[in-house]
């Protein structure tokens, strides 16, 4: 059992609280909620610091609930967005819903006899039951249109932005999305017993709708809790590469890029992260922090972090994968450790390198080294400088040393029956592949 909100507060990610919280958690088990926007079939790393509170609260004896919002999805949050999303599909809703339902899973027990294992709940199930009167008169009539217009995420959708251009507006789709989900708040309370919901900063707004919600329409009591959003020492998006979001999804990202996201951290970022995004103890964090400060080269901070970080997210042997996977990239591994990876992974560890193809059947009838690389595929500019180098021992084809000009490749030469690796010097890597 932990003491919950300081756990937050020591891991710095505890931002607000309603008065009131901290004596309804010591009082009893309570169960609290979170809402996942299912816009995609597959969380990001932007949504995991609120899939581990959830396991938080639940190690602290209380109830988690995770709420998939299948009909708030079809509406689009205004909070933080400058302007309005597109809506989705109920097909395309209920494949993201079945796909973020399997990673919450992965994090929060929802099976065991415990008394506070989670539930999972999908906001469509009573919100399709509303006709759009209905909804106005038993839930519109209690908040007022000034209160609603009082949030922050509708005054700056509907006032000036930084530049003094006028913002993009709001429609009166998403002009009405907290009221669904003070609603949805309100539903919960009603007929799960749940007082507390939980979120983002930038949740604050809509949280509150609902427990005024409750307050007015029920005459009880609920509370609200929010958490820091994630931010990078340099300024940066949290979550974002040069591709884009850091999935959960193995398939979206691998497991290996996963891993190499996590390791090459700032070491500011990876003293913040590692206490947000573990369960590593205050002693053991602070212990890693002061031996990574000693010794800052050896980046013992970021290798935990990733290690924790992948095998909750993936696997003990995803983890393996990756760290072999790094080796192989970094430390010469041999044929043998790269035939062993997958496919997603062999390509993760080789994205970003210069690629040639060459047809299959040229390969069938042997081409010289010297044509290979200097004629077929441009991997050198010259035969010229193709020679100095091997003459010099800088060359490495399937991370072997190659000196023989007179050398002859078929397609017995290849890894993984498509590629073939060549390394100058000790970094410099090029992938030629079999088309």
């Amino acid at each position: 059992m932990i003491d919950f909100i300081e756990e937050l507060k020591w891991r710095g990610i505890f931002h607000d609280i309603m008065p009131g919280t901290d004596e309804q958690l010591e009082k009893e088990m309570t169960a609290a909620y979170i809402g996942f926007d299912p816009t995609s079939d597959s969380l990001h790393i932007g949504s995991l610091s609120q899939m581990i509170t959830l396991k938080r609260f639940q190690l602290a004896g209380h109830k988690p609930v995770a709420l998939v919002g299948g009909a708030t999805g079809m509406i689009g949050d205004p909070s933080g967005k400058s302007q309005e999303r597109n809506l989705l599909t109920t097909e395309i809703l209920n494949k993201n819903l079945a796909g973020i339902r399997k990673q919450l899973e992965h994090f929060i027990d929802f099976e065991s006899d415990i008394p506070n294992k989670a539930e999972m709940v999908n906001n469509y199930d009573w919100m399709s039951e509303f006709s759009f009167l209905e909804f106005i008169r038993d839930v519109g009539k209690h908040i007022s249109v000034n209160y609603m217009m009082a949030k922050d995420s509708v005054k700056k959708r509907m006032g000036k932005l930084d530049d003094g251009q006028d913002a993009s507006g709001l429609s009166f789709t998403e002009f009405s999305y907290q009221l669904v989900q003070g609603y949805d708040f309100l539903h919960l309370y009603q007929n799960n017993a749940c007082k507390l919901q939980m979120g983002g900063s930038d949740q604050w707004g809509n949280i509150t709708t609902g427990t005024e919600l409750i307050r007015r329409k029920a005459g009880g009591k609920a509370y609200a809790l929010t958490t820091k959003l994630i931010t990078k020492s340099d300024g940066g998006k949290f979550g974002k590469t040069e591709k884009g979001n850091v999935w959960l999804d193995p398939e979206k990202t691998s497991p290996y890029e996963f891993y190499q996201f996590w390791l090459n951290t700032s070491d500011e970022d990876a003293e913040q992260f590692i206490k947000i995004f573990t369960f590593l103890t205050q002693q053991e964090i602070e212990s890693l922090i002061e031996e990574h400060q000693q010794a800052p080269h050896n980046r013992r901070l970021q290798k935990r972090l990733a290690k924790e970080v992948t095998v909750m997210t993936h696997s003990q042997k995803a983890y393996d994968t990756a760290v072999d996977a790094s080796e192989i990239l970094f430390k010469n591994g041999s044929i043998d450790r790269i035939e062993t990876l997958d496919n997603s992974t062999f390509m993760a560890v080789f994205n970003g390198v210069p690629k040639f193809e060459i047809e299959k059947n040229e390969l069938e009838k042997g081409i010289s080294i010297l044509d290979l690389l200097a004629e077929k595929t441009k991997v050198f500019a010259s035969k010229g400088e193709l020679r100095r180098l091997m003459k010099d021992n800088g060359l490495s084809i399937n991370q072997e040393k190659e000196k023989n000009v007179e050398r002859v490749f078929t397609s017995s030469d290849l890894i993984k029956e498509k590629y073939i690796l060549i390394r100058q010097g000790k970094k410099k890597y090029s992938l030629i592949e079999i088309v």
